[in-house]
């Protein structure tokens, strides 16, 4: 759990950060329906919920710095209890305002005669324009109606990204955020084990997804994204969501999965046996890749590029090929060439918190951005052959391996949060044959 006081520090550093000048407004998510009057599940924009901690929809916030009669200002739904019998409990203006720790709350309803008179004057309005249709609409009808106003309203000249100050801040995670994300790979590790435990010879793709889901929803997590759970060859699909197959002994199961827990996201993939012993093409491909993310993982330190894990991840993986024939050549030239990325098409990991694939460049000045303390990647080295490449024996053909973990840049190294998921493939053996007996 994430305290209002720390949601109000992150809007007062991204207040200094803007100028007193500036006006930041964002907008809560939309709800969305899936088909007819089923919405899918609700789940908050991260901008908001990084800025608020509110989950509701039909909200927006405004941060003005420097305002005398308040700086943070929510607008939000009013408490009904007509809709609330439907809906479910809203928080409305007074408690929101109190327990997020805001300067002031107004009804949504309101929106349209209060914020244009808020923002007038300000230079600069920082917001997620281009990205929600009615949002934009709103936005440039607040605009029209201060330059109507009688004498002339002083318009915003410049309208500005609020990913350009926002994400870089999201990129250094707390204690308090990084305790849940400790909590989601825990979670995770926990659905991947008892996916390892269903998973054998002719059960369906479907049921270890169940698994994955039944483990989550039951220690109060979300998927974080759809699983993905490919049997065999479909593990050559990078990201392969029909899970509709049925497992076969001597094919290997890659299973894609994470936890959310309070907007924050773990990925976890794990490559075994179906029927619990690898092949000997499977060992050697896999002890290729496990070495490259050990590898990899080391890389993950303070005031290294974020490059280099992907770096040596393509030496080691590149080098194993090649010792294995699988590629032709040396090292050197099959990476000069590019011709690893037959078999390595993908990087080697992301940035990882509110969203799985998080926020944050990759790049600074032209350059790889250099690794800090707070900030959590995956390391996803894998190999995946095509079951239909001929430049490579059949017995090679339609094996895919991907191992992926989460970790956190600490002081003194990397701090692999999703250790508690065995990857060796003794362990791994070990693991899958005391689930047969």
């Amino acid at each position: 759990m994430i305290a209002a006081t720390e949601y109000a520090r992150r809007r007062r550093q991204l207040m200094r950060m803007a100028g007193e000048d500036a006006a930041i407004i964002v907008a809560a998510a939309p709800e969305r329906m899936r088909n007819a009057d089923a919405p899918w599940p609700y789940r908050q924009h991260s901008d908001f919920h990084y800025l608020s901690g509110f989950g509701e929809p039909d909200s927006i916030l405004a941060l003005l710095p420097g305002r005398s009669q308040g700086e943070a200002v929510l607008f939000c739904r009013e408490r009904d209890a007509e809709r609330e019998r439907w809906d479910g409990e809203r928080l409305g203006t007074e408690r929101a305002a109190e327990q997020l720790k805001l300067d002031d709350a107004f009804p949504i309803e309101d929106i349209d005669d209060i914020l244009p008179g808020m923002i007038e004057g300000r230079a600069r309005l920082y917001c997620h324009f281009g990205a929600e249709p009615e949002f934009d609409a709103r936005l440039l009808s607040w605009m029209r109606r201060l330059r109507s106003a009688r004498g002339g309203g002083v318009v915003p000249k410049e309208f500005v990204a609020l990913g350009h100050l926002l994400h870089d801040l999201r990129l250094y995670k707390s204690k308090a955020e990084l305790a849940l994300m400790k909590q989601s790979a825990s979670i995770a590790a926990k659905a991947h084990l008892a996916a390892m435990r269903v998973a054998r010879p002719g059960v369906a793709e479907y049921e270890v997804e169940g698994e994955l889901l039944r483990v989550m929803r039951g220690n109060g997590a979300v998927p974080a994204f759809p699983p993905t759970v490919a049997g065999g060859a479909n593990a050559c699909v990078m990201h392969y969501q029909a899970n509709r197959a049925r497992l076969r002994d001597g094919d290997l199961l890659l299973v894609d999965a994470g936890a959310e827990v309070d907007c924050y996201a773990s990925d976890i993939t794990r490559t075994y046996p179906v029927g619990g012993k690898f092949s000997p093409e499977q060992r050697a491909l896999y002890d290729i890749v496990l070495s490259a993310q050990a590898a990899a993982i080391d890389e993950v330190r303070p005031g290294q590029v974020f490059s280099a894990a992907h770096d040596v991840a393509v030496e080691v993986i590149t080098e194993g090929l090649c010792a294995l024939g699988l590629l032709k050549g040396t090292p050197a030239k099959a990476i000069a060439s590019a011709a690893y990325k037959k078999f390595f098409p993908g990087k080697t990991g992301h940035w990882l918190g509110l969203d799985v694939h998080d926020v944050g460049d990759y790049r600074v000045d032209g350059e790889p951005r250099l690794l800090e303390p707070g900030m959590v990647v995956t390391v996803e080295p894998g190999v995946y052959i095509d079951p239909d490449e001929r430049s490579v024996p059949e017995r090679w053909r339609g094996i895919g391996i991907r191992i992926e973990d989460d970790v956190a840049v600490g002081r003194d190294g990397p701090q692999v949060l999703t250790g508690d998921v065995p990857k060796g493939i003794e362990e791994l053996e070990d693991l899958l044959g005391s689930r047969a007996s």
